[in-house]
């Protein structure tokens, strides 16, 4: 293996030099972060309605998805991405699909086999990123596909299933999530999981039957565990439906548990002003577009709009890029594919969300949503999700009308294809 990740302290090391002190640029308060994003459905399929992912303009194969994610890691790489996660249960889809329905499960019944598919793709992941010096953040378990297991002892044996393959695989870029928000309704009926004490027992199981890889469990958006904390080699956070001075204060508890280790925000959203705050406290943050990197088939690029924002600013906080003096807008939701059953997630997008005071969305020139958050959604739900706009004739105008903290007004314009 030619990543070899260490922890020391609160920083993460490759190859024994804290990470980014390959930039000559980077700020001396940044080496030691893994800046991530949750590409979750790295290795997703479906055995319920997989025909339903013929969608957005593309067609849907577990192959040639797991490909597409490997070729975009070079480009995410340059703009200083270091890890991300990946799910053996994948999440979401969050906008178009329930999630309830659908069968991403790679486990047997009674937990005591792993779906060699899934194991082949999982593992190109970990080799291919193990070769551009990346960190895989490798994710067990997901609520809703939990549902296919027998009993809580089936969970227990998956676990010690897929440690034991990542024992015998030896990596040495990857980080352990034994479950994704463990403390979330939908793992509501498995004890093993959401009792904090049991969690914590799983996380020394999984460090010990991995053969010692780093090991940690992340929490809804805004949930802290003390006990979790402090069974964890790396303290995951979630900084979902969180204001940047709520993510403040959720990393200020993460940061009081000692011995001191990495606090790491593995999901949170696409408001990317919350990159700033976590940088700032020195805690690792995750961006998370669900629209572009969590409803298969997905676009694992740098897609105009919040990916490239966020890129563009993850650049230049790590000196990659200089720094760009004004702020620079795209009106999202308009791309001809990006549309299901006539459903579109309109939004708009910015380079500084945080110079921005309203956003003003007229629809055939009718004042139609006003958005204060970051991100600037229509029908904003939270930092993390949006409903759509139903029912989108082609020809339709929008207008998005920027009034910034200055008192300036920026207007963008989009027709629907």
């Amino acid at each position: 293996m030619k990543t070899r990740l260490s922890i020391q302290d609160r920083r993460f090391f490759i190859n024994g030099a804290p990470v980014y002190s390959e930039l000559s640029t980077c700020p001396e308060e940044f080496r030691g972060l893994l800046l991530n994003a949750r590409f979750i459905q790295g290795v997703f399929d479906d055995n319920m309605a997989p025909e339903r992912f013929r969608r957005f303009g593309r067609t849907f194969d577990p192959d040639r998805n797991t490909d597409a994610l490997i070729a975009a890691l070079p480009a995410w790489y340059g703009k200083g991405l270091r890890a991300f996660t990946v799910g053996f249960q994948g999440g979401g889809p969050c906008f178009t699909l329930d999630n309830g329905t659908i069968g991403n499960n790679p486990y047997s019944p009674d937990g005591s086999e792993i779906d060699p598919a899934y194991l082949g793709r999982m593992q190109k992941i970990i080799e291919a990123a193990d070769e551009l010096g990346m960190v895989v953040i490798v994710s067990l378990l997901y609520g809703a596909q939990c549902r296919f297991f027998e009993n809580d002892g089936a969970i227990r044996r998956a676990v010690e299933t897929a440690c034991g393959w990542l024992r015998k695989l030896a990596p040495t870029n990857v980080i352990l999530e034994v479950a994704n928000e463990f403390d979330y309704a939908s793992f509501d009926g498995h004890p093993v999981i959401q009792d904090e004490k049991s969690m914590a027992s799983l996380l020394g199981e999984a460090r010990r039957l991995s053969g010692g890889l780093p090991v940690g469990c992340s929490g809804s958006g805004g949930y802290f565990s003390q006990a979790v904390a402090e069974a964890s080699d790396v303290i995951l956070v979630h900084g979902n439906g969180q204001s940047r001075q709520q993510l403040a204060n959720l990393l200020k508890k993460a940061f009081a548990v000692r011995p001191a280790r990495p606090v790491l925000c593995n999901e949170d959203s696409q408001a990317i002003g919350n990159l700033a705050v976590a940088m700032r406290a020195g805690a690792s943050w995750g961006y998370y577009n669900n629209m572009t990197k969590q409803e298969p088939p997905t676009a694992w690029g740098i897609e105009p709009g919040a990916d490239d924002f966020f890129a563009r600013r993850m650049a230049m906080a790590l000196g990659i890029e200089p720094k760009a003096a004004g702020n620079e807008f795209r009106l999202e939701g308009f791309e001809p594919e990006r549309c299901y059953e006539g459903k579109r997630w309109i939004a708009l997008s910015a380079l500084y969300p945080e110079q921005i005071e309203r956003v003003e969305f007229y629809r055939d020139g009718r004042l139609y949503d006003i958005a204060y958050d970051d991100p600037f959604t229509v029908h904003f739900l939270s930092n993390w999700q949006q409903a759509a706009v139903t029912d989108c004739v082609p020809g339709e105008h929008w207008r998005a009308e920027v009034y910034l903290a200055d008192g300036t007004m920026v207007s963008l314009e989009e027709i629907v294809p």
